[in-house]
């Protein structure tokens, strides 16, 4: 194999990794297939569309120049992804869910983020139906927005931070609450989501009488603007 040229001069583009990727991950790691599939799929997803992404053993597969790195020939190397696969799996990097489709059994495999997660059980709620699409065959279809989707749809982009927030108020606040949350930072023109944070810890801490704020509109909006929700509008 040739030696690497080095990287191109002018606009690079760059795959994003999470801290805990290198602080926690990649010490842990004693196997080289292993480390190459992980990085590959950070990278794969990173490229692709979608709330939910995922990658299935066709998509190794059909990169000749990833799979040519991983054993020399193409039978080692398809051995070499499975083992790899496994181990990620084992380690808890990647998760995985197995479905009948109508071309038989597939595996689909995410991430162990918060929206990982939260596809593995959207998918194990049943909420899931086959996709028209050949190249993603899986469309998770939630009756309910999830708190990823809520976030970009009406407060702004997902970040990774802002996605390890989510994915704890999710585990601590019931999901009408935050519904509800995010319907008021909308109404009130402030969308951001120490603001919506503000007002699920303030119903936590102090309880909520929804029939209260269902019967007093204008009364409702004052009480989430004045006060202590005050330093997050802008005067």
């Amino acid at each position: 194999m040739p030696p690497f040229k080095g990287f191109p001069e002018g606009k690079v583009r760059f795959t994003r990794l999470p801290d805990p990727m290198l602080t926690e991950l990649l010490p842990a790691i004693d196997h080289l297939g292993e480390l190459k599939v992980i990085l590959y799929a950070f990278w794969r997803l990173e490229r692709m569309e979608g709330t939910f992404r995922y990658l299935r053993r066709a998509n190794f597969l059909e990169d000749q120049r990833f799979m040519q790195g991983l054993a020399a020939s193409q039978a080692e190397a398809e051995a070499a992804l499975d083992e790899a696969l496994v181990r990620c799996l084992q380690r808890g990097s990647l998760l995985s869910a197995g479905l009948d489709l109508e071309g038989g059994r597939e595996t689909f495999y995410f991430l162990n983020s918060p929206k990982g997660r939260a596809a593995l059980q959207a998918i194990q709620r049943g909420e899931w139906q086959p996709s028209d699409d050949p190249q993603a065959p899986l469309d998770l279809s939630l009756e309910k927005p999830n708190i990823f989707r809520l976030y970009e749809e009406n407060i702004g982009p997902l970040t990774p931070m802002i996605a390890e927030e989510l994915g704890a108020a999710e585990d601590t606040y019931p999901a009408q609450w935050i519904e509800d949350a995010v319907r008021i930072a909308v109404e009130n023109n402030v969308r951001r989501w120490s603001y919506v944070e503000a007002i699920l810890k303030r119903w936590q801490e102090g309880g909520r009488d929804e029939r209260t704020d269902r019967r007093d509109a204008e009364k409702d909006r004052r009480r989430y603007i004045e006060g202590e929700f005050s330093e997050f509008i802008e005067h």
